[in-house]
């Protein structure tokens, strides 16, 4: 979500042209399709499934938790409303329940206007459900002992929210005296507590009001979904590879002898200071990325990481994208490329927030660029399936750093929630 000013522009579709640059990778013949075979793709219909209570082998459900955003501009109101309610992403203190549904009322048209102009909705959803799927066909034939694998997807404040991904599973024949495993696939790369922490606190909420409330762990034989997490993977090598591949294509457009003096700027979405400061891992965990990046790029650049999206009168974690650039500029440094560094596809901080806003605005269009999101780089789907696998043969249910709390944590939702998953690994028996 974009906060640049104030909760800023949202995005722009993403071209045909684009996704015909992506689906022409002679290596994976499979996105050789249409606009139509795509859209039946990207709307995927998971297939109901026969679950026995007592196993710990396939069907398995992959759940991919991001943010989300409006696919139209009918959808916006209720997105801002949902955005603005949430204090561990927002948090407005004791008068959240007021100023929040205000916020967004009074947001909402100039919101609407926004999109209407960049193509009338966030391209977020498309990508997040072609990325499952492709990912679960990898699956099913690198780890058939839980196949098959069954996408889903659980965005935090639009369409599919969690409750109604959580609905689909029990429909689709997970839980309900059924069992059944799922995986829930944090799509932020590097943990943070207003991020994952809120789609794993919203997800435990549900599934308290779905399956029944559980003081401790599950049982195995209990008939409830078996959870596990991937809540974090900030320098795994095919997310850094991927990364790297499209700095390197970037470059290329640039006359040769400029390229080597280009500034490479990481951006990431910024955090309130008193949320930095409270302990949350966000900020090292995006610099592990950044320079795991850079070491797979042979620090041929200079760079910096900077953050961008910020909001209110609030410190923020700085220096802010916009500021950093407009420096460097009255500084005469007008080569730049803009990396988003913290995003798995194109949303409101990439195409509105960096293309028209940060770059559009700069008076440098032609020397400052972007370095193209992940989206649907055939790189980045070996990445999630390699991820995926990796942690399906491991048995572990969440990493260690799940269970640690911020130092200033007292969010007593969070506690429980954390306390849940962990749990699970005390009563699931999932196949190594």
């Amino acid at each position: 979500m974009s906060f640049r000013t104030p909760v800023t522009q949202f995005t722009k579709r993403v071209s045909h042209s684009t996704i015909n640059k992506l689906t022409a990778t002679p290596t994976t013949p499979l996105w050789n399709r249409t606009s139509a075979d795509q859209s039946r793709l990207l709307a995927t219909h998971v297939p109901p499934v026969t679950q026995d209570a007592t196993s710990s082998r396939g069907p398995t459900a992959m759940v991919f938790m991001n943010m989300g955003g409006p696919s139209t501009t009918d959808e916006v109101g209720d997105f801002l409303s949902r955005l603005f309610a949430d204090a561990d992403l927002i948090p407005l203190g004791r008068f959240q329940n007021y100023l929040g549904p205000l916020i967004s009322k009074r947001r909402t048209p100039k919101i609407q206007k926004q999109y209407s102009a960049i193509g009338g909705g966030s391209p977020i959803r498309k990508w997040s459900e072609y990325q499952a799927a492709e990912m679960c066909k990898i699956l099913d034939k690198t780890s058939p002992e839980s196949a098959p694998h069954k996408p889903y997807v659980a965005f935090r404040y639009a369409k599919p929210l969690t409750e109604e991904m959580y609905s689909q599973l029990l429909e689709d024949g997970f839980g309900n005296g059924r069992g059944g495993r799922a995986v829930a696939f944090t799509q932020y790369p590097q943990y943070s507590c207003s991020t994952t922490g809120s789609s794993l606190n919203e997800l435990w909420k549900w599934r308290q009001k779905l399956e029944g409330k559980s003081a401790g762990p599950t049982v195995a034989n209990d008939g409830s979904i078996n959870w596990s997490v991937i809540d974090r993977w900030p320098a795994h090598p095919g997310l850094v590879d991927a990364i790297a591949l499209n700095i390197e294509d970037k470059l290329q457009e640039y006359p040769e002898d400029q390229r080597k003096d280009v500034v490479l700027l990481f951006s990431a979405h910024s955090l309130p200071m008193d949320v930095v400061n409270r302990g949350d891992p966000y900020p090292a965990e995006v610099a592990a990325t950044v320079h795991a990046v850079m070491q797979r790029l042979g620090n041929s650049h200079p760079y910096r990481l900077v953050w961008q999206s910020q909001v209110g009168p609030k410190s923020w974690l700085g220096a802010q994208t916009s500021d950093t650039v407009s420096n460097y500029i009255a500084k005469g440094q007008k080569n730049m490329i803009l990396i988003p560094v913290a995003f798995t596809s194109d949303h409101i901080e990439t195409l509105y927030e960096l293309d028209e806003e940060v770059i559009g605005e700069s008076g440098h269009k032609d020397t400052i660029k972007r370095a193209e999101s992940l989206n649907g780089h055939p790189v980045f789907i070996q990445a999630l399936a390699d991820i995926a696998k990796a942690h399906l043969d491991s048995g572990i249910i969440c990493s260690k750093q799940l269970g640690l709390r911020c130092p200033g944590c007292t969010n007593e939702r969070c506690a429980a929630s954390k306390k849940f998953f962990i749990g699970q690994g005390l009563g699931a028996t999932f196949a190594v």
